[in-house]
């Protein structure tokens, strides 16, 4: 959970620096230029969720070599994604600015935030693999030591390049890219020193690590969840494309109650992450019962959480959220909308935790089902809610959470009969 705090703190502390202008629109392409990237990279998050389940169901297994085959796969899917990303930037970057409606000055200012970002995402992608393997290996201090530096420089970075030296955009994009480059010399180092790192550097070079049968296995699994990530993103972007229908003021001030939203996800995704290593360990072991008994602890350890946080969103979140801001109308505008960030904490943490169940069990087919349920009924949703404005966006969003933890739940049974049969 910590970790993925210290993960949050990347985008806060861009959205919060450049807030510090006091400009709509600059804040406004941060956002945008943001979730561009995030639409670009995060759909292949796989890379992150399908390396900790594969290697948490290897430890469990006491299989060392199947740890060190799962990051030498991982680490080459990876630098060939990257290869093929820098390959089609001069056409992704203008097609996905114009389809998340960037116009005007915000346009520009997304344009130079991705123009700077987008060489950085080979980094991210490695970055995925390598923090995945670790997690699966319940390296989890090690990480978390490894994402607070790199906040901290981070930072550091926005408040010289922005404040100090005025470069604007250009400086929290600058910022992340540097960051991220830190982030995976300290990930590299330590994965290096973990005891199947040696077995990883000898099966790189064994044709036998490359053959089909095992690539396969590997790619149907990342096919699924490619899938189901490029449903999520898609999801999150018509909340963002909407949002930009509206105008500058009220981008931003979705950008900030997002913020707030991908802060309690990211907290509340440590339960995710827990599922996925503990209930790929039960897997690997074949244990049922250890795998049901994590599935109903896990589930209400996140609703308590998620409650808590929803609590404290509605004591202390309006002066947090209007510190983002010095324009008065964009915190005007966020103050309006704030009682959805409340209630997404507790809303959405049941569908957070099947994710990471199902992951660990490598049920992925299971899980880009429900999604798809899931989306159908966003989709739907956005036209009903259509005539409420920016509260029917929030209001559609919300249901979208809701209906994939309803999808994930009623699966779960036949799932896990199925799943143990042979034990």
């Amino acid at each position: 959970m910590a970790t993925n705090v210290a993960t949050a703190l990347f985008g806060i502390a861009d959205l919060w620096v450049i807030g510090r202008l006091g400009i709509a629109e600059a804040q406004a392409g941060v956002e945008l230029g943001a979730k561009f990237m995030m639409g670009l990279l995060v759909v292949f998050n796989f890379l992150r969720t399908g390396t900790i389940a594969l290697t948490a169901q290897a430890a469990g297994r006491a299989d060392a070599a199947a740890q060190a085959a799962a990051l030498v796969r991982a680490l080459g899917a990876a630098l060939l994604i990257g290869a093929l990303l820098i390959a089609a930037m001069p056409l992704a970057v203008p097609l996905g600015l114009e389809a998340l409606h960037a116009r005007g000055g915000v346009a520009d200012a997304a344009a130079t935030y991705v123009g700077i970002r987008y060489w950085g995402g080979a980094l991210w992608l490695v970055n995925a693999v390598l923090v995945g393997w670790l997690i699966g290996r319940r390296r989890v201090r090690a990480v978390l030591a490894i994402e607070v530096a790199a906040n901290l420089v981070h930072v550091a970075l926005d408040l010289l390049f922005v404040l100090g030296l005025g470069w604007g955009v250009a400086g929290v994009a600058a910022a992340t890219l540097m960051s991220e480059a830190l982030k995976l010399v300290a990930a590299a180092l330590v994965a290096a020193r973990e005891e199947p790192a040696a077995l990883a550097r000898q099966l790189s070079r064994q044709s036998a690590t490359w053959e089909r049968a095992a690539l396969g296995a590997l790619f149907r699994l990342n096919r699924d969840l490619f899938l189901r990530t490029l449903l999520l993103t898609g999801a999150i972007l018509l909340l963002v494309r909407d949002g930009a229908m509206e105008g500058p003021v009220v981008l931003a001030a979705n950008g900030i109650l997002y913020q707030l939203f991908i802060l309690s996800a990211l907290l509340l995704d440590g339960f995710e992450s827990a599922a996925q290593v503990l209930c790929g360990e039960a897997v690997g072991a074949r244990d049922a019962a250890r795998f049901r008994r994590l599935v109903r602890d896990v589930l209400l350890w996140g609703l308590g959480c998620g409650a808590l946080i929803s609590l404290v969103y509605a004591l202390a979140g309006a002066p947090f959220a209007a510190s983002f801001s010095t324009d008065a109308q964009v915190v005007a505008t966020t103050l309006t909308f704030l009682p959805w960030a409340m209630l997404l904490p507790v809303l959405g943490v049941s569908s957070y935790v099947f994710d990471g169940i199902y992951i660990g069990a490598t049920w992925t087919g299971a899980l880009l089902v429900t999604m798809a349920i899931a989306f159908a009924v966003y989709a739907a949703l956005l036209l009903v809610t259509g005539p409420l404005g920016n509260h029917g966006l929030w209001l559609a969003f919300a249901l979208f959470l809701a209906a994939r933890a309803a999808a994930q739940a009623a699966l779960l049974p036949r799932l896990i009969r199925r799943g143990f049969a042979a034990a």
